[in-house]
């Protein structure tokens, strides 16, 4: 059975992602499940979706916790352990990220054993803010690593999309065939893990619970302001700024902005970037376009000059 984990942040595409590699899957012949996993729907937030493949009938269910390919389709996500990228690996797991640094300097700062691939954006200048679409690429790359058939690729996309525009059909299949394309000299270069032996299997050693007060077991939090202490703004891929020269202080963004990241002082909204998770409401609802939209990588490079 093929195992797979594809890891990126809300607004990427990585429920389209799984569902073009499962219907790939499904075309090729194989039977399929495929199915994301997420919270609240945030974008920004770290999400992973899976899929399994096999050529008889699937009875493992939950979470893939021994993946066969994992793909990640924002590195940043590597630094954050509660994405649990890396969750599962072994020396057998092939490691894709969509990155613009290359495998060498992931084996080196992962200390991995097994296979880590890169997929390079098409142009090093591309910018990051690309990512949104990283989904059908990812699929792509996917697809050739597991030896999929590049003619059921495309087969799997027009099918997945056939609801979108023909521009944006397009726009996808152009991006997944790339990455195909790019990655031949590493195709079928992922194996079918084994069926996980019920031999060792051992009863969980359960722990009774006996009641408590509910004064004293409840989850409150008793103490005010506690919040400002959990900076979300790590979430972040696209950063909201303010042209001040443009600003003419209806406090429209302020009032939008659903988690009152965006304070007034002195007539002047600021924006608390710590607890901004980048939704870009405020964008949308600026009606002076005073603000702008950048890749957060470009915003803290022009902070910091």
């Amino acid at each position: 059975m093929y195992r797979i984990r594809f890891h990126g942040r809300g607004g990427q595409g990585m429920k389209t992602a799984s569902r073009i590699l499962g219907t790939t899957f499904f075309l090729a012949g194989f039977e399929v499940q495929d199915a994301p996993l997420y919270g609240a729907e945030r974008r920004g937030a770290p999400i992973f979706a899976y899929v399994r493949a096999a050529r008889a009938a699937i009875n493992e269910r939950g979470i893939i916790r021994q993946p066969d390919l994992i793909i990640v389709a924002d590195d940043t996500l590597l630094a954050v352990p509660a994405a649990g990228v890396l969750m599962g690996i072994s020396e057998r797991t092939v490691l894709l990220i969509h990155s613009f640094a290359t495998p060498e300097t992931w084996r080196k700062r992962l200390n991995l054993p097994g296979l880590v691939l890169t997929l390079m954006p098409a142009e090093e200048r591309e910018d990051r803010a690309e990512l949104r679409y990283a989904g059908a690429a990812c699929a792509g790359a996917a697809a050739c690593l597991l030896g999929l058939p590049r003619t059921t690729l495309e087969q799997a996309i027009r099918e997945e999309l056939a609801a979108a525009e023909a521009s944006v059909v397009q726009h996808d299949l152009d991006k997944a065939l790339a990455a195909y394309d790019r990655l031949a000299d590493h195709a079928k270069s992922v194996s079918e893990g084994d069926m996980p032996s019920a031999v060792a299997y051992q009863r969980p050693a359960w722990i009774d619970l006996t009641g408590e007060d509910t004064w004293f077991a409840a989850p409150d939090i008793h103490v005010a302001a506690t919040s400002v202490q959990v900076k979300t703004g790590l979430w972040r891929t696209m950063r909201p700024v303010i042209h001040y020269d443009l600003c003419h202080h209806c406090w429209a963004c302020s009032t939008f902005c659903p988690e009152g990241a965006i304070g007034i002082t002195d007539d002047t909204p600021y924006i608390d970037y710590d607890h901004c998770k980048g939704c870009l409401i405020c964008v949308v609802q600026c009606p002076y376009h005073a603000m702008l939209a950048l890749a957060e990588h470009q915003a803290v490079a022009e902070a910091s000059s």
